[in-house]
């Protein structure tokens, strides 16, 4: 799966404004300049884990969310890694990964 710089940069905007900080705010903490956090969230920079990482510590959100804009909490989290699992497998291991699901989810349901 490529990275798609211009919607991760597009998901880092959202949670700075959420977080309330401008452009100017986000690029002191980081004591980088502020073109640099302007070409992230244009998508015209790629940024490395380590910059994620701590730009998503700071802006209170999550890496899984600005990577496939999926929340933990979400219905959709971890759907795309399943499919792409899934597709590898035979129809006997897609049964067996059903059925331990099942086990899980009625196991919640139980508690």
């Amino acid at each position: 799966m490529a990275l798609d710089y211009t919607l991760m940069g597009e998901r880092l905007r959202k949670a700075r404004v959420r977080k309330g900080y401008t452009q100017e705010e986000l690029a002191e903490i980081l004591k980088v300049s502020i073109t640099y956090v302007s070409r992230i969230e244009t998508g015209k920079t790629r940024i490395n884990l380590k910059r994620l990482n701590e730009l998503c510590n700071i802006l209170d959100t999550t890496e899984s969310y600005i990577l496939d804009g999926a929340e933990s909490g979400s219905k959709s989290y971890l759907s795309s890694e399943f499919s792409a699992i899934l597709q590898d497998c035979s129809s006997e291991d897609k049964e067996l990964i059903y059925k331990i699901a099942t086990i899980i989810s009625e196991n919640k349901q139980n508690k």
